[in-house]
């Protein structure tokens, strides 16, 4: 089944960012806004954090988060084209069977600092499953749909 328009519009969206800023909640009920670049595999977002980033230890905490993707400006900021992913979180361990794999494809996008940061022995691999998509095309043009990891428009 194809995805309605404003469905295929998001994943068009988030499909063309290679970084999003994102939600978290601090065990004390503070929110927290980070930013990440994200690598997207069929249908699941990966970031590659700081164990030692506030961000990471609440999705951890919470397993859960939420990424905000923002398309090109174009007039009216308040107008602006947006997606928000709201996503289950869990940790991707290095003995999983595609945690080399992963990292391997964070390198070839995002290249040799990848390399760099698989030294330090504080990052960890998140795996972001989406769990409900809000997007906004503009003034009064606002949806809201549940994810499909199988959708081929979320794969990448």
């Amino acid at each position: 089944m194809q995805a309605a328009a404003p469905e295929a519009d998001c994943l068009r969206l988030i499909a063309a960012s290679d970084a999003a800023t994102i939600a978290s909640g601090a065990a004390d009920g503070d929110a927290e806004a980070s930013y990440a670049p994200v690598l997207q595999h069929d249908g699941v977002f990966y970031v590659y954090v700081s164990g030692l980033a506030r961000h990471t230890g609440n999705m951890l905490l919470r397993r859960q988060g939420s990424l905000l993707f923002l398309g090109e400006a174009a007039g009216n900021p308040f107008a602006r084209p947006r997606a928000s992913v709201n996503c289950a979180v869990a940790e991707i361990e290095p003995d999983h069977p595609h945690y080399v794999e992963l990292l391997d494809s964070l390198e070839a996008r995002f290249g040799n600092v990848v390399g760099l940061l698989r030294t330090l022995p504080d990052f960890r691999l998140l795996a972001l499953t989406p769990t409900r998509y809000h997007y906004v095309a503009g003034f009064g043009k606002a949806y809201n749909f549940s994810a499909n990891p199988r959708d081929p428009a979320q794969s990448g």
